[in-house]
């Protein structure tokens, strides 16, 4: 086995858990999700010998997440099919999430409002889900996603104000008619 090829199977041991986490917040499944993060890392293993170490590995990975999920909302968009929230019972993404609270109500009404959140995540444009999920979830500063994205940091700061506007009125709406339509039952 040659050095490179032993020091890239290290790289994707390293992190394959943060590209399979990156690409199902992206794309809101489960669904083709092990060819996507193999073309993720088959861009990688491509793209290396031109790397010139200036930005850190992960951040020239995230971009090329970021592209490959891209290029899943366009298939998905020509293929004319809805979106899947990974939180749906058959992505079995529940069971992996830990539950914060020993209440059965408060665990319901988290997972309620995790349920909205996918669902107002995937009403988003593709540019802002990004940013949200690279800042919220994967915990990327402004200087890494501005890397990414190959966007200045002032366009990554209006995409992630926009998003997270967008998001919690998204929220606000489903939850609105949530509770008028809970209200209207018991009356």
């Amino acid at each position: 086995m040659h050095a490179v090829d032993s020091s890239f199977e290290q790289i994707v041991r390293d992190h394959q858990a943060m590209v399979f986490g990156t690409l199902i917040r992206l794309t809101g499944s489960r669904e083709h999700i092990e060819d996507l993060a193999q073309e993720v890392f088959l861009r990688l293993y491509r793209a290396l010998p031109a790397f010139r170490g200036e930005s850190l590995l992960s951040t020239y990975l995230y971009r090329i997440i970021a592209n490959v999920a891209q290029d899943e909302w366009k298939r998905r968009r020509r293929e004319d099919r809805p979106l899947v929230s990974f939180s749906e019972a058959e992505s079995e993404w529940e069971d992996r999430l830990p539950h914060p609270g020993p209440d059965a109500e408060q665990q319901f009404a988290e997972r309620e409002f995790r349920h909205a959140v996918e669902q107002q995540l995937q009403q988003l444009s593709p540019v802002e889900r990004t940013v949200l999920v690279l800042y919220h979830q994967e915990e990327r500063s402004y200087e890494q996603i501005a890397q990414s994205l190959k966007l200045p940091i002032g366009t990554v700061r209006t995409h992630l104000h926009r998003g997270r506007r967008k998001l919690r009125e998204g929220i606000e709406r489903q939850q609105a008619v949530e509770r008028k339509t809970t209200w209207q039952k018991t009356r």
